[in-house]
């Protein structure tokens, strides 16, 4: 006598239920990967710190390493000049990230894989990441390409749009 399986409806259910929770795992799961960044700066710069921190915060993991000679690092990272900061970051070695820019910033171009070179807040503008205690200013996020050119990526402050 050959036997007929019964299907049962909820076990009918179950099956594709459970490859969408898992697939909802998983997709939530690349969501929350750290961004890793290396985050190159003088040994004695107490404002590059504090942006390092401000990375963390905000789910990146940061490298730092220290250097002598930041000049040197900002030439082989191709920083264009008048663009300079007192740190620079690799971010997943694929930007370049030169000063104060906030987390959001970098996260926002990482995730559009834009085609730039990298982004920068020249100088040290009180009010940006690590240098809260100095009275704020605005300033503004600058993108770059391999070749120098430059655009307005993001305003902060009094004068953000």
């Amino acid at each position: 006598m050959k036997r007929t399986a019964q299907r049962n409806p909820l076990a009918s259910m179950l099956g594709p239920l459970a490859l969408l929770f898992l697939a909802s795992g998983a997709v939530a799961e690349d969501a929350a990967q750290p961004i890793e960044a290396v985050v190159y700066k003088s040994p004695s710069c107490g404002c590059c710190s504090k942006w390092v921190e401000h990375l963390e915060e905000n789910g990146f993991q940061v490298e730092t390493v220290e250097s002598s000679d930041m000049n040197a690092v900002k030439k082989r990272l191709g920083v264009p000049i008048g663009l300079a900061s007192c740190h620079t970051a690799l971010v997943e070695d694929t930007y370049v990230v030169e000063g104060h820019v906030p987390a959001e910033d970098i996260r926002r171009l990482f995730e559009s894989g834009a085609e730039a070179k990298g982004l920068a807040v020249p100088g040290m503008p009180g009010g940006s990441p690590g240098m809260e205690s100095a009275p704020a200013t605005p300033y503004e996020v600058i993108l770059f390409d391999a070749e120098g050119n430059t655009e307005v990526y993001a305003e902060h402050g009094d004068n953000a749009r």
